[in-house]
């Protein structure tokens, strides 16, 4: 009686944790993650806080890595769009990381987004870190 007790008790929460896993469903930055009026936003703060460095088209310049392009597609394919921000968020801009707020680097990213010719969409992009991570990078429109 204890085992079908037991065993009963493992189905249970296996299928809660299965409903869980499902509840948080991935995207992909192919899915309109975000919207054109805040890439719009996202390509003045560029301007005012990345350009200096990654250059203007955001293809890099000197020591400073490319926004856009091959060379960034395959460093962050496959990764999240919250390690995107995560890397930005405590590293940039280098000279004082806290000088954009938490909205701004996720408006800049956008941005980026938008200039890697991925579609806007309807939402904007959150800035909640959770919901980030569950939006993976994609290179190429599956």
């Amino acid at each position: 009686m204890k085992a079908t007790i037991a065993a009963t008790g493992c189905v249970a929460l296996c299928l809660v944790v299965c409903v869980a896993v499902i509840g948080q469903e991935t995207k992909s930055v192919w899915d309109g993650v975000y919207t054109a009026e805040q890439a719009t936003r996202g390509e003045a703060l560029y301007g005012q806080h990345c350009a200096s460095c990654h250059g203007g088209n955001l293809l890099g310049a000197e020591e400073a890595p490319a926004l856009t392009g091959p060379e960034f597609s395959g460093n962050w394919n496959g990764l999240t769009v919250g390690d995107l921000y995560d890397r930005i968020r405590t590293s940039m801009p280098v000279d004082d990381p806290g000088k954009a707020s938490a909205q701004q680097k996720v408006d800049i990213i956008t941005y980026m987004l938008r200039v890697g010719a991925i579609p806007a969409g309807t939402t904007e992009l959150p800035r909640d870190q959770q919901v980030l991570a569950t939006i993976k990078y994609l290179a190429t429109k599956p």
